[in-house]
């Protein structure tokens, strides 16, 4: 069992940043990779950014230059900070692992 707990949430100004993070605890993880999702109201859950077993990392169209993935395997946990925030990225934000999901932090950019 792998629990997956996110804190980091909040409310900002467009171009604010704020960072995200991912503590796991339980079993040891595997070699599986961390992966952050979010989901707009009204909209289906999409991917983010994940940071792989090996520390690659890839991420969404629309975070690319904005958004960074990065772990500490010391704490097991993932980070994501985010910058130049948008109101189009206001979301639940979720990590998952295996198939272990948290249970969300809640992102509201304003205008």
């Amino acid at each position: 069992q792998v629990q997956l707990v996110e804190s980091g949430g909040g409310l900002v100004q467009t171009g604010g940043s704020l960072r995200l993070s991912c503590a796991a605890s339980g079993r040891t993880l595997s070699n599986y990779s961390m992966i952050w999702y979010r989901q707009a109201p009204g909209k289906e859950r999409e991917f983010v950014a994940t940071i792989t077993s090996s520390g690659s990392t890839y991420y969404t169209d629309s975070v690319k230059g904005r958004f960074t993935i990065s772990g500490d395997n010391a704490k097991s946990t993932v980070y994501l900070q985010m910058n130049s925030l948008k109101p189009e990225d206001t979301a639940i934000y979720y990590c998952k692992h295996e198939h272990y999901w948290g249970q969300g932090t809640q992102v509201a950019v304003s205008s």
